[in-house]
């Protein structure tokens, strides 16, 4: 597995629960990329983004709430803060200007006095002169001057990338050709092809609890997202490049999705928005779905919606291990077939996540759905195709398909040039045809018509 840190430095914000380290994340990044709610235990899961100030590149972390003695949930989240500052470069401690030193922030400032990290102490909230006079309190921990800033208003925050790029290894700035392997696009801002330069994207997509971020961590090799048995522990859409035999993979770990009738919490709605956007920017997604609870309707609803996003497929069948009863597994078959019809010859895998069990046969099924839907064929091909399908089955009314050429990938997309409309049916016909000539399996096609005089 790459490291998180790639060929740039990292800088994580760390700190106890509710002092804004999201807040500052986005600031940092320039964007609102991670959920910001005035409520403790909204980050979860590390969170990196790159980042750049004065032309000097770094990676950015974001971390959920560090607590001495957590427990359960919160004892995952500290794990997870603390793997992150083991491997980070430089670490923003943020303490609440508003509030003064508290006892957690003594915590976790003893904490960081025990290791060999580089750390800057930052006082946020110091919304004006008055809170920013109010910093000098934070001396009692140890960790040298406060700088104050105001993630929020953006005060100072010039101020404080500037001790950053100082504080960096060698100060590094972004070496010609690097790229990025986080980004949505190629460097000429087209989708991900074999040569353009950056992974394709996966995105591990279901209902909350269904185990996706147990099978996160199991491709990645690592415990890169929180795990817990309570549903909705993913916040944000979590990236990780992956090297596999056939190449980087960027696995992207999504938050659960419930109706939206049921999300009564703004936290939920913006991990609902992110998941989604993760959809619209993956080259193939992973619809996980338990086992144990069968094909429920919201399943049915996700499998639509990530359908409609025009990326292919594959369906996931987890904790299959604890369905037992031959009689069980056969009706669950039988009603996924039924409720996912839509989806068509989508590959079914049937695995284990937490114990690894048919995992190992998911890489290369993932393989081959990327390089279908980046596939692009002949024009003789498929003209020699659409002749022949009209020779075994003409569509009747003089109706004919005078020329075809694939215009473009992703998904693979066809444009029928006609002398008049071609009736529906003769579309799926048409599309069937070129889906068997060419082995296309369940990657979606399109196709469009111009009508065109002889």
């Amino acid at each position: 597995m790459a490291d998180d840190s790639d060929n740039l430095p990292s800088v994580v914000i760390v700190g106890r629960p509710n002092v804004g380290k999201s807040t500052l994340f986005n600031r940092i990044v320039g964007e609102q990329s991670a959920i910001v709610e005035d409520r403790p235990g909204i980050t979860r899961d590390r969170k990196v983004q790159e980042a750049s100030w004065l032309e000097h590149h770094f990676r950015v972390i974001d971390t959920g709430g560090w607590m001495p003695g957590a427990e359960g949930l919160d004892a995952k989240i500290a794990r997870q803060v603390e793997a992150a500052v083991e491997q980070a470069d430089l670490v923003l401690f943020l303490v609440d200007a508003a509030v003064g030193v508290s006892d957690d922030d003594e915590a976790v400032a003893a904490w960081l006095r025990r290791g060999s990290h580089r750390v800057l102490l930052v006082a946020n909230k110091a919304d004006n002169d008055g809170r920013e006079n109010s910093r000098w309190e934070f001396l009692a921990l140890g960790l040298g001057e406060p700088i104050p800033v105001s993630a929020l208003h953006g005060r100072r925050a010039g101020d404080l990338l500037d001790v950053v790029i100082e504080q960096l290894p060698g100060s590094p700035e972004v070496k010609e050709g690097y790229v990025d392997p986080f980004a949505t696009e190629g460097e000429d801002g087209e989708p991900w092809t074999p040569d353009s330069g950056r992974p394709p994207r996966v995105a591990i997509v279901g209902r909350p609890n269904v185990g996706k971020s147990t099978l996160f961590n199991r491709l990645v090799g690592a415990d890169r997202s929180v795990v817990h048995d309570m549903p909705g522990t993913t916040r944000d859409a979590i990236d990780t490049l992956v090297e596999t035999d056939d190449g980087p993979i960027v696995f992207v770990d999504t938050a659960g999705m419930r109706r939206r009738a049921k999300i009564d919490d703004s936290a939920e709605y913006y991990s609902m928005v992110r998941a989604l956007r993760a959809i619209d920017d993956a080259d193939i997604a992973l619809l996980v779905i338990d086992a144990t609870e069968g094909v429920t309707g919201q399943d049915q609803r996700l499998a639509e919606r990530v359908d409609a996003s025009g990326c292919p497929i594959l369906v996931l069948l987890n904790k299959w291990d604890l369905v037992t009863d031959p009689e069980q597994r056969e009706n669950l078959l039988a009603e996924l077939a039924r409720r996912l019809a839509f989806l068509g010859d989508a590959p079914l895998l049937r695995v284990s996540a937490l114990t690894g069990r048919g995992v190992n046969r998911l890489l290369p099924v993932l393989s081959d759905s990327i390089a279908q839907y980046h596939r692009r064929v002949p024009t003789r091909d498929v003209n020699k195709v659409i002749a022949a399908a009209q020779q075994r089955a003409p569509a009747g009314g003089g109706a004919k398909v005078l020329y075809a050429v694939q215009g473009a990938t992703d998904p693979p997309t066809f444009t029928l040039f006609v002398n008049r409309e071609l009736p529906r049916h003769y579309m799926r016909y048409l599309e069937r045809s070129i889906r068997e000539a060419f082995e296309f399996g369940s990657t979606p096609l399109k196709l469009r018509v111009r009508k065109r005089s002889r």
